[in-house]
């Protein structure tokens, strides 16, 4: 079965960029060591620094959906309510080509 990939778009509101990006910062670390978890890049844009985007890899998408209900993106998502300007995920699947 192929993998899941996932990238997500978070882009902050104009006053709360550098909270948004310390509590982004705060997950790559427990989110690598996930089960199921092959990558996790988190990535900030030149051009808008209030982009962010997370570029992940998960062997599946159980696991991908387990990642989403653990306590640590739990509490990024309390941290970071109402600071958040848009998001967007996006699911798809890795093609070997």
């Amino acid at each position: 079965m192929p993998k899941l990939t996932i990238v997500a778009h978070i882009t902050a509101k104009a006053h709360a960029v550098d909270r948004v990006q310390a509590e982004l910062e705060k997950l790559v670390a427990p989110t690598l060591a996930e089960s199921g978890c092959l990558q996790y890049d988190l990535h900030q844009d030149h051009e808008n620094p209030a982009h962010f985007m997370f570029y992940e890899n998960w062997e599946s998408r159980e696991q991908w959906q387990a990642h989403m209900a653990n306590d640590h993106l739990l509490a990024y998502k309390a941290a970071t309510e109402g600071l958040v300007e848009q998001f967007s995920l996006y699911e798809m699947t890795h093609l070997e080509g």
